[in-house]
């Protein structure tokens, strides 16, 4: 009993996931056309995506990019604007749950050895916000980005059509908000120093995410991309291979069947479709703040051929509850370790200033775009 706790915790969403796909069986028994709910090339390309990631962030890459940037006299102004903006440009390549996975406790670090633990609960607010928002730039920024793309054969150019202008407006917000900080200078000492564990390994992993993007791009097949990530990491890097998310995968994989399923109950169809006819963008807002974005997009996707409002609508509905985007769970389950964590006044600023910055996101959308 106690091991199924711990797993819960560790793994809420997929648990959650496995549950409603049971569940839908009821209504739909299993057979072959399971098969046929299952989006092989999502899963294929998150695959790749990881496995990239994970071998670069395990060479030490991502830190020793911080601690060039931090090193030495900063302004209060300065550090929070950098602490802020890592997870903001990160996120556009590398997720929003590896960059608040790698920038989170880099923060906490800082602000420690600075003596400015107390601003820790609105910076990583600010870096949580920061992660989401800036992930919405590119189709590989998110798993419900890379999922839409490809569900709904997006082009590239459409595609950042949508999400330059919110994107653009979102830095512009998050750097008034660094901007409020003091003019206040500290100094910012690492007693040691981030080296690449290995230049040959950094740069076959990014030879390999190099590949995924051409996969995502439509250059070459997920397949090809599958083959050649899974063929040189069995030969020079197996040991990476343990660290991909295979429980993001199966839980991906319990979502396209508990979508497909609910497809296929005539009355639910009906009104899923009919109140997404009504405001697309709006329904995946709301439906994120309940059930998290990236199963919004699964589930609602088949409901609406709206790739547009589902776009904006589960990207800036990551904003707002805690939620909302599962990688906001990440920053705040974060948080919560450090020494002096105040959980009650985290998730009050967090609640905050998030809904402030959706609201804001989603009037600019809906007049706008």
């Amino acid at each position: 009993m106690e091991k199924a706790k711990q797993f819960f915790k560790k793994e809420p969403v997929f648990v959650i996931a496995a549950v409603c796909a049971v569940a839908s069986m009821f209504a739909v028994p299993p057979s072959a056309d399971y098969l046929g709910y299952i989006d092989l090339r999502v899963l294929e390309l998150l695959f790749c995506l990881m496995a990239a990631v994970a071998g670069m962030q395990a060479e030490g890459s991502f830190l020793v990019l911080s601690q060039r940037l931090l090193t030495g006299k900063k302004s209060m102004r300065l550090l929070t604007m950098t602490l802020v903006m890592l997870p903001f440009f990160s996120s556009m390549l590398i997720t929003n749950d590896v960059s608040l996975i790698t920038f989170v406790p880099f923060a906490v670090l800082v602000l420690e050895l600075t003596g400015q633990s107390h601003r820790l609960a609105w910076v990583v607010t600010l870096q949580s916000i920061a992660a989401n928002i800036g992930s919405m730039l590119t189709p590989v920024g998110n798993p419900q980005n890379l999922y839409l793309s490809s569900y709904y054969q997006i082009p590239t150019g459409s595609f950042f059509a949508v999400t330059v202008p919110v994107v653009a407006l979102s830095f512009v917000l998050l750097a008034a908000c660094c901007m409020a900080e003091k003019k206040q200078v500290i100094e910012v000492h690492f007693d040691r120093r981030e080296k690449i564990h290995s230049k040959a390994r950094l740069t076959l992993f990014a030879v390999l995410f190099l590949v995924s993007l051409l996969a995502v791009l439509h250059v070459i097949s997920s397949h090809t991309a599958l083959g050649i990530t899974v063929a040189l990491m069995l030969l020079c890097a197996r040991d990476v291979l343990k660290k991909v998310d295979y429980w993001l995968l199966a839980t991906f994989v319990c979502f396209f069947i508990f979508a497909g399923n609910i497809g296929e109950i005539g009355a639910v169809k009906s009104f899923l479709e009919g109140a997404l006819q009504q405001n697309t963008m709006l329904g995946a807002v709301l439906s994120s703040q309940i059930v998290s974005n990236v199963p919004a997009a699964v589930l609602l996707s088949n409901f609406t051929t709206d790739a547009k409002g589902m776009l904006l609508g589960t990207n800036i509905g990551g904003l707002g509850t805690l939620v909302a985007s599962l990688a906001s769970l990440i920053s705040f389950k974060q948080y919560i370790r450090t020494p002096d964590a105040k959980p009650l006044r985290y998730l009050g600023l967090f609640t905050a200033a998030n809904v402030a910055m959706l609201i804001v996101l989603y009037i600019f959308a809906a007049i706008c775009l």
